[in-house]
């Protein structure tokens, strides 16, 4: 089955990655290291570039941040963002330094007057902005009468309105809350009335028990709905699990395709083995491989080769023995203790 038609967008680059026009939905993450230390940030930017990470974001909290982004900057080849709140000239200062984009929260970045000055910097570089929109921080002089949303969108609408008669059409829109109806409401909304890729997740989410879930509601919502450019999974854990985690939405939604997809079933009083930890194990082995492939580990017959057929790789466990099988058809019979090493051989032949 299909998705709905997906909402095309205006191309922008972020560096060398394209967003938008229908290029494929781009995965963002966060640095948590104090920008400042140099050393620790560029080893986090690298560390996220591996685990397949296309845009990182950085915070400039202050000149010092600023001041340290040109050495990051020239020691790593994916594309940054600078990420500003209330002093505009730290987003001058990254501009300068050579960041491939801004993010600017129009509820904190103060008068008209300072965006333009940035626009007006950014447009001579080539250097998009995105307007990042949070529920929790929305401009003071926002109409309390309009709902959450809707506060949302004309805060976005009056950046884009700013930023577009000063022939600045670079942009990229965020709209974000912790609440998910309120922020599918939102993105709905602005989709309706601008042609910008939008950037979509859900603020603050949680830890990852949590989190997970919330951001996949939200996010699989809006992409299942055809809107949705780039994505971030904000998790308070490692960021290399935001993109891990970003990476399983599009794949469940078949939008991506990055890594392996395991396969597991939830057990039940026919196990006869311990398929927790196998399943377990098996996903930790498969961690680092980055082709597209499906694993199944199944409890028993009943779900065993025929529902997992599709699983390019597969094995049905029973007490002392299993079959792997590739395709839904069997290839070995193994031993009870050998069911890891034996389906990750397999694996490793496919």
């Amino acid at each position: 089955m299909s998705l709905p038609k997906r909402r095309i967008s205006k191309a922008i680059q972020i560096g060398s990655v394209t967003v938008g026009g229908g290029a494929p939905v781009v995965v963002q993450s966060m640095t948590k290291t104090d920008t400042c230390d140099i050393k620790a940030t560029i080893a986090q930017i690298k560390q996220l570039a591996d685990c397949g990470c296309e845009i990182v974001r950085l915070a400039v909290p202050d000149a010092e941040a600023a001041d340290a982004l040109p050495q990051i900057k020239k020691r790593v080849k994916v594309p940054l963002v600078a990420d500003i709140h209330f002093d505009y000239r730290l987003a001058l200062a990254a501009i300068k330094a050579g960041m491939d984009g801004l993010r600017i929260n129009p509820g904190n970045i103060g008068e008209p007057e300072r965006v333009r000055k940035l626009a007006l910097a950014a447009k001579e570089r080539g250097v998009p902005i995105r307007i990042g929109v949070n529920a929790g921080s929305l401009p003071k002089k926002a109409d309390k009468k309009l709902s959450v949303p809707d506060r949302m969108v004309a805060a976005a609408m009056e950046q884009v309105d700013l930023l577009e008669s000063l022939d600045f059409d670079l942009i990229k829109i965020s709209l974000k809350a912790f609440d998910v109806p309120t922020t599918i409401e939102a993105y709905k909304k602005i989709a309706r009335k601008v042609p910008y890729p939008l950037h979509i997740g859900i603020t603050e989410a949680g830890t990852p028990r949590t989190g997970v879930i919330r951001s996949a509601v939200g996010i699989g919502t809006l992409l299942y709905l055809g809107i949705g450019d780039t994505i971030r999974v904000s998790l308070t854990a490692n960021p290399c699990e935001e993109v891990a985690a970003a990476y399983e939405v599009l794949k469940s939604l078949n939008l991506r395709q990055r890594g392996p997809v395991l396969v597991s079933c939830p057990t039940c009083g026919r196990t006869e083995v311990d398929i927790v930890t196998l399943a377990g194990q098996v996903e930790a082995r498969m961690a680092k491989i980055d082709r597209p492939i499906k694993v199944a580990v199944m409890g028993c017959v009943v779900n065993g080769p025929g529902e997992a057929k599709d699983a390019d790789v597969g094995i049905a466990c029973g007490k002392g023995r299993g079959v792997i099988f590739r395709k839904g058809a069997q290839v070995a019979v193994v031993a009870e203790a050998d069911f890891l090493e034996s389906l990750m051989n397999e694996v490793e032949r496919v």
